[in-house]
């Protein structure tokens, strides 16, 4: 995939981030993670142990004296790591300035100075904001985001394509739907885990339950990656990554409590969106992604019940 030299992975001990590395390691590439493990867990790089290939720095990337020297002779940079938690950026808005807009200058800085070739970031479908058509394909614009996630998000797709534009570097930009999977940490899913944890006789769920969007498994989301990072090879590439079909909030909340016994009353805030800066309704166009060869293996509601099941299994064990 890099012509034999190591890749770095930010955020590789994430929920996305972990099985990227796997990905990467059975392709027999020398992987290098970069993470400060504050939402990413080094145990999820524990079926990884003992393989030589395979490097974990704790580093914070606002500092790149932690880790500059792993960029070194590195064929490509995977920069996932981020704040994970769109919400946080409300009440603390510098939560996504730091660990977004200025540990991604930092990135590409780095990888600028040490000749890397090629970086790929992880974005979101909450860099359009608003949209006024469904689906929505990458040429959609003004991008107007909503949140301090979003708008840290699209700081950072411009600073790629300029350093891409600037330096010679190979950019791949993928605006994910809500990628969902094993060891997540946050997220609506998970949410509705811990509420029902708290309180097993009620499920409180943010907004009219209404919201509707696309929920894409992580293992899907990493093969498209690497799809497109193989096939596509323009100077900024830009891909939407999700499936063609959505499911609501209320759905969901009746998926998590059948699940748990089916006797929590769900009670709904009202409104139409759950919180500040939140996205009510989203679907992403896939042309693009799809003439590559890639197309999702599940539905939405399919991503969505494997997601259920892994959490109960996680809970019961």
């Amino acid at each position: 995939m890099t012509d034999g030299r190591p890749v770095v992975v930010t955020g590789g001990a994430g929920a996305i981030g972990h099985i990227l590395v796997g990905r990467l390691l059975e392709s027999g590439s020398e992987v290098r993670v970069i993470d400060n493990l504050s939402s990413g867990r080094a145990e999820h790089l524990e079926s990884f142990r003992g393989n030589p290939k395979l490097k974990l720095v704790v580093a914070d990337l606002r500092q790149p004296a932690q880790y500059a020297s792993e960029f070194r002779g590195a064929g490509a940079v995977w920069h996932l790591a981020a704040n994970p938690d769109i919400r946080l950026g409300t009440s603390d808005p510098t939560v996504d300035l730091e660990q977004g807009t200025i540990a991604t200058f930092r990135v590409l800085d780095v990888a600028r100075t040490n000749d890397v070739p090629s970086v790929r970031f992880s974005s979101s479908s909450v860099v359009y904001g608003y949209p006024s058509v469904f689906p929505t394909p990458e040429s959609y614009g003004p991008l107007l985001p909503q949140s301090q996630y979003g708008g840290a998000k699209l700081a950072c797709e411009a600073m790629l394509s300029a350093f891409a534009h600037s330096y010679g570097i190979e950019a791949h930009i993928f605006r994910f739907a809500n990628i969902v999977g094993p060891r997540m940490t946050h997220g609506v899913i998970y949410d509705f885990f811990e509420k029902l944890r708290r309180d097993s006789a009620r499920l409180e769920v943010l907004g009219d339950g209404r919201q509707a969007k696309s929920y894409l498994r992580t293992e899907e989301c990493v093969d498209a990656m690497l799809l497109a990072a193989e096939k596509a090879h323009e100077r900024a590439n830009v891909f939407n990554l999700g499936t063609t079909d959505r499911i609501s909030v209320r759905e969901i909340a009746e998926k998590v409590v059948a699940a748990h016994g089916g006797r929590a009353r769900i009670e709904y805030t009202g409104g139409s969106t759950g919180w500040v800066g939140d996205i009510p309704q989203q679907l992403l166009a896939v042309d693009r992604i799809r003439t590559l060869g890639w197309v999702a293996r599940r539905t939405s509601a399919q991503a969505v019940d494997e997601t259920i099941a892994e959490l109960l299994r996680g809970r019961v064990g």
